[in-house]
């Protein structure tokens, strides 16, 4: 493993130089495909509560766990340990999860693909905690992305129309407590699907991504901190100006296979109908728009969840 690292930015930086914020944010997009952003602003106390829930739901019995089986796609709800496999790999990921969306108005025309949450009726402060976090990932994610479009070139709200009611999951996860031999990977190398991806929970070690010149390193937060990467349909519109990286959670050292994992990804997306098409500024002589061809986020989104096996 090299000693090269993902540098931690500080989101509290953004308010004072938002151009400044945005150039490093943007650099180390364009060098890992990932970026680490710590004094983030969610509630430090929100978070705990998160954690309490998350480890109470996924220590109730399976037979509990199997009544908020998720439906269409796995966007809401629970989906069993083993049922998801990395594009192209041959043996499933060892987790378990949780799926919560966004809340949508009576009649959305969103409703028919983006359906209401399943909530468990234990623990009883689930909905609460969730809803509250939810809420405070797309603020989180709203002011990454202005920091996106201004290292862009774009006008810094020029996402905000572009996730309105975006089809956003925060995914609950639960990586068990592996044997001393077990298999090399929790999950798969993979790329995510959305726009980007907002992560809580990386301290614990596994997290690895792959560098351009071909070599993987860990990705280790300070205590706290987001870790934040770029999702294929960013990397799509910006025609891999900002790449999408692949990366992996590999089992622990064999001292900390008897220790679960716990984390919760915020997978931030684009509104279902909104077009993917090239941005202009990233297209040039020498990096001609590898995607003429446009498409809908939601139409995006539903090819690659059939290549996972969740749809």
């Amino acid at each position: 493993m090299s000693d090269l690292s993902v540098p931690p930015l500080s989101l509290a930086t953004q308010s004072a130089d938002p151009e400044a914020f945005a150039r490093d944010f943007g650099a180390s997009f364009q060098r890992f495909g990932f970026a680490i952003i710590a004094d983030h602003g969610i509630d430090a106390a929100l978070i705990d509560r998160a954690w309490t829930a998350t480890k109470a739901f996924f220590a109730l019995p399976l037979e509990e766990k199997m009544k908020y089986r998720a439906g269409k796609g796995g966007q809401r709800g629970y989906i069993p340990f083993g049922i998801e496999i990395a594009k192209g790999a041959t043996e499933n990921d060892l987790k378990e999860f949780w799926h919560i969306g966004r809340d949508l108005p009576v009649g959305h025309a969103f409703a028919d693909h983006m359906p209401p949450n399943i909530w468990p009726a234990h623990p009883d402060d689930f909905r609460a905690i969730f809803t509250e976090l939810y809420a405070e990932f797309d603020k989180v994610g709203a002011r990454l992305l202005s920091a996106i479009a201004l290292y862009l070139g774009l006008d810094k709200d020029w996402f905000v129309d572009p996730v309105r009611d975006g089809n956003s999951v925060l995914r609950l996860l639960h990586y068990p407590p592996v044997s001393p031999d077990a298999p090399g990977v929790r999950a798969g190398a993979h790329e995510d699907i959305n726009l980007i991806t907002l992560l809580l929970g990386a301290e614990e070690g596994g997290l690895q991504l792959l560098t351009r010149e071909g070599e993987w390193i860990a990705v280790a937060p300070p205590q706290g901190a987001l870790v934040v990467n770029v999702g294929d349909m960013l990397q799509r519109l910006t025609n891999h100006v900002l790449p999408s990286t692949t990366h992996r959670v590999v089992n622990p050292p064999p001292e900390r296979r008897g220790v679960a994992r716990y984390s919760m990804p915020f997978f931030l997306h684009l509104a279902s109908d909104f077009e993917i098409s090239t941005l202009p500024g990233c297209v040039t002589a020498d990096n001609p728009d590898r995607y003429p061809q446009v498409i809908t986020a939601n139409g995006y989104l539903e090819q690659r969840l059939r290549e996972i096996g969740l749809l």
